[in-house]
């Protein structure tokens, strides 16, 4: 979700905001300093100072309105909108038949846009509309005619506000539709990581009760059959049913939110090494962050947890750690058979998410690889590389910690 706050936070509209409240702020002094040049031009200049006292107070005074769409009501833009209008309508009074009258500015000169691009960033183009519609009649009505001077001013702010107020609105149906990306992103890996903690834990244990049950015989058998059934409905509900909730509670493997040391990774792998798995690696200490270093062995774990299930409990299995100064390097390497080619394909179609899940989406969230190489009657090495410093912007960068449990895998 981190993701989605900072799309958010760059929203167009808030710099548009910002522009506009120095607008009206510059265009209040500048309507003020106009008046003051032109004192003594006017015919009752207590109509047009008194008009001007008002607006420079409510420019002022209404500054924190204009942080954003929120806060500018539809009553405020109205009695804003009303200010520039009565502005406009009180020039003549202010003036007689002076400068007015030879196109000279408003009483409110400028500062009328800055209430038109008010009322566009707040509804669009429709309020744009229908509020420089009226700017633009007060203004024919107070010269009493059409002259080409003033058409052109009434038709420049009536589509530069229709204008911006357009370009808001795609820029706000933009941004919706970057959140609900962003929202689906963020369940898709949700999902994916519930499916690969599935995958180490629930389906391992129900495909092991399954082998063994078979294997055992009598209510044995049946009790295997049943847990094939269940595993069968798992792997669907996992790979084609709707996307889980996000968990709250952390695994049991979980390590303490405030645990930044990093941690051994050859100390990790050290539980697999047995008699059938043998661990190569430098001699000293190959320190990774703790999320990662956890989730890379647990990606070995599936690893192996593969090569017991498809070539034999009692097949050797080799592991090599490298430490090379921006990443690291793990090989698992069998002495099985091999994969057919299409078999990682059809096992994912299937649900069994080792490989798919367990070992590569594993390593996609640290922001690292997972190569598969596979020769007939030759083995599978399957090649990991993890960057000491996450470049994915996934998991690895947000903290999340998955649990590293392993058991007996399936592809």
């Amino acid at each position: 979700m981190r993701r989605e706050a900072a799309a958010m936070s760059m929203s167009v509209e808030q710099p548009l905001w910002r522009a506009l409240t120095a607008y009206r702020a510059l265009t209040a002094v500048y309507a003020v300093a106009i008046a003051v040049v032109a004192r003594d031009s006017y015919e009752r200049p207590q109509v047009a100072f008194g008009y001007l006292a008002v607006l420079l107070v409510w420019t002022l005074a209404t500054l924190p309105r204009f942080t954003g769409a929120a806060r500018c009501t539809r009553p405020f833009l109205a009695v804003d909108t009303g200010l520039a209008l009565a502005g406009i309508l009180l020039t003549p009074l202010a003036d007689g038949a002076g400068r007015h009258a030879a196109d000279g500015p408003t009483l409110p000169s400028i500062w009328t846009a800055g209430a038109v691009l008010a009322c566009a960033l707040k509804g669009g183009w429709r309020w744009a509309a229908a509020a420089s519609t009226l700017v633009g009649a007060a203004n024919l009505a107070q010269r009493g005619e059409a002259s080409p001077n003033t058409l052109h001013n009434v038709l420049l702010v009536w589509v530069a506000a229709i204008a911006i107020g357009y370009v808001v609105e795609v820029a706000r149906a933009s941004e919706r539709t970057l959140a609900r990306a962003l929202e689906i992103q963020a369940a898709t890996r949700e999902r994916e990581r519930l499916a690969r903690d599935i995958h180490d834990g629930v389906l391992q244990v129900l495909a092991m009760v399954q082998r063994r049950g078979t294997a055992v015989g009598g209510e044995a058998a049946e009790l295997g059959r049943l847990a094939g059934e269940q595993e069968a409905a798992l792997r669907r509900l996992i790979t084609q049913g709707p996307v889980p909730e996000p968990r709250t509670a952390a695994g049991p493997d979980a390590a303490p939110e405030d645990d930044t040391r990093p941690q051994d990774l050859m100390a990790l792998l050290g539980r697999y090494a047995d008699a059938r798995v043998t661990l190569s690696g430098p001699g000293t200490p190959v320190e990774l962050a703790p999320h990662v270093a956890r989730e890379t062995a647990a990606a070995v774990g599936a690893a192996l947890d593969n090569v017991r299930t498809h070539v034999g409990p009692g097949a050797r299995a080799w592991v090599l750690v490298e430490d090379e100064p921006d990443q690291v390097l793990v090989s698992v390497r069998d002495e099985g058979p091999g994969i057919p080619e299409g078999r990682l394909a059809e096992a994912a179609e299937e649900g069994r998410l080792g490989v798919a899940q367990s070992i590569r989406g594993r390593l996609r969230d640290l922001g690292g690889t997972a190569e598969l190489v596979s020769v007939p009657g030759q083995g599978t090495e399957v090649e990991l590389t993890v960057p000491k410093q996450d470049q994915g912007g996934g998991e690895a960068a947000t903290g999340r910690r998955y649990p590293a449990r392993t058991g007996e895998g399936t592809q």
